[in-house]
Parts: C-alpha cells; structure tokens; sequence
C-alpha cells in the first residue's frame, strides 16, 4: 500500500507539472490568428510608412524640379536681358555709323543738297555761306596751331552749311580738309577731298599740287606724275611740280623693272615646279629679246650647263 500511495502522488505530480507546462508555452506562444492579424497589420504600417516615405521623396523631388526650374528660369531672364543689351548696342552702333556715312553722302551728294536748298530765300544762302566763311576761318586758325582734328571738323561743318551754288568756296573747303586728313593719317580720305575739289573747280591748282602729294606718298606714282603735269600746264613755274616731273619717270621706270624682275621670278619658280617631273628645267629655255621690235623668243637647250656643246 506504501508503493501505491507513494505512486500516486508521482503520476498526479506528472499531470501537474505537463498542465503546468502547457499553461507556461500557451503564455508565451500566440494563437495562430492572432499572429496572422499582427502580421498584417505590421505589413500596413510597413507599407503605409513606405508610402509616406515615397510621397516625402516624391515631395522633395518636386521642390528640387521647382528649384532647378526656376534657376534656370532666372538664367533664360540673365541670358535675355544680356541679348537685349547686346541688341540695343548693336542698333545704336548701326544709328551712328549710318548717320557719319549720311553725313560724308550729304557732303558729295549736290542733288541732295540742290534739293534740300530748293526752299532756301536768297538771303538764307547768303546767311549760310556766311557761316561757313565763319567755320573755316575757325578751322584755319585751328589747322595753324596744329589741332588737325578740330580743324578737320571745322571745315566739315563748314561744307554742310554752305549752298551748292558757292562752289569755288566749297572746293576751298574740301582743299583744306584734305590738308587735315593729310596730317591725321587718313591719306585715303584725303585724296577724295582733293578730288572733290578738282571736280568743282579744275584749275584749282592747291588741290591738284596736294593731290599730286598725296598719289606719291601712297605709291601711286603714275598718277602722281600726271597730276604735276595738270599743274605745269596751269602754272609752270610751280618748282615743286618741275622737280617732281623730272624725278618720277625715272622712279617709275625702276619700279616697272622690278616688278618685272619679281613676275619672272614666280614664274621661273612655277615653271620649275611644272617642269622638274620631267627632269627639266626653266634653263632649258633660253629667252631672247629683239632690240628693235621688242619681241620675246625662246630657245631650247638640252645641256644648259654645258655651253660648249
């Protein structure tokens, strides 16, 4: 009976303890439910925070655009203005060229000018012609103490006020203007005022003498030598116009000679470079001048460095 009793309490122990220990893991376990609902709600919270964080991207990616987007809005309106700066200049560069080049077509143009004075008393040409008297007696005094350039604008202004009709006055003036542009540089320049006043008055003999100057200091000495002869035949005992006619033939023949001796040397060079494929040369080719008619005639030789065959 001891044996029983004390198996009893074993077994009921055994019971005890495995109720004991399915109460303890079925506190620790989930029921299966219970889990499924928690995974799906992590899973929501998950997808419902990668959606916020997708709309924050989303959000700071549209600021970023807008940024971007209107630096580069400011730059186009930079770059804009900058063209419309470059613009403007460019129109204000293109009024002021087109009014100096209106300003030097008036000076040449009498139909313009015939026309513009059409409406002019008389009395009104008389007052303007005064005023250039005015303005070049201005330019002289400034040509004197060596201010070509206001000089030079003196007299400009000089031929704008003074009527078409006056022309000996206005040769006087484009004569005088030359002489300013001579002292600035502006030799080109120079020589159509020259010629403008030749034009208007043909035996104004300072302005084919200045002229005549200015063909000889630019190179131009065939030009220069017949505009000495106008003025030897208007006044021969101008010396500077003698000398020059006595001088200038013999410096264009020297020119002439040279040009010549340069043309045959770029020739001789081209003629060697066509004929050095063919093992020959351009002294193969002798050239003989006739004394009494001028002509050329070529030779050919087959040895040139040896003469005495």
């Amino acid at each position: 009976m001891s044996s029983r009793a004390a198996g009893k309490p074993r077994e009921e122990e055994e019971k005890e303890e495995e109720g004991e220990d399915f109460y303890d893991c079925q506190e620790i376990l989930e029921p299966p439910e219970s889990r499924g609902e928690e995974k799906e709600k992590e899973e929501e919270e998950g997808e419902s925070g990668d959606f916020k964080t997708d709309r924050l991207t989303d959000k700071t990616n549209v600021i970023e655009r807008e940024g971007g987007g209107q630096e580069e809005a400011q730059d186009d309106r930079l770059q804009d203005d900058r063209l419309q700066e470059e613009a403007q200049d460019d129109r204000l560069q293109e009024d002021s060229d087109s009014e100096m080049k209106e300003n030097q077509e008036v000076e040449f143009d009498d139909d313009y000018l015939r026309e513009v004075e059409k409406e002019l008393t008389e009395e009104e040409k008389e007052s303007r012609q005064q005023q250039s008297l005015t303005l070049k007696e201005k330019g002289n005094c400034q040509f004197k103490a060596g201010d070509w350039l206001e000089a030079e604008r003196s007299y400009k202004e000089a031929l704008v006020l003074c009527p078409v009709c006056f022309s000996r006055e206005r040769a006087v003036l484009f004569s005088n203007r030359a002489a300013a542009r001579l002292h600035l540089g502006l030799k080109d320049q120079a020589i159509s005022d020259c010629t403008r006043a030749i034009e208007l008055n043909p035996d104004y003999v300072r302005a084919l003498l200045r002229r005549a100057e200015l063909y000889e200091q630019t190179e131009k000495l065939d030009e220069a030598l017949e505009d000495y002869k106008k003025v030897l035949e208007r006044d021969p005992n101008q010396t500077t116009a003698r000398h020059a006619c006595m001088r200038l033939p013999q410096q264009i023949q020297e020119r002439n000679e040279k040009l010549k001796e340069e043309m045959m040397s770029k020739l001789k060079d081209l003629g060697n470079l066509v004929l050095r494929p063919f093992g020959l040369s351009t002294n193969n080719f002798q050239v003989n001048q006739d004394s009494d008619t001028g002509s050329y005639s070529i030779n050919f030789i087959q040895n040139p460095n040896n003469n005495n065959r």
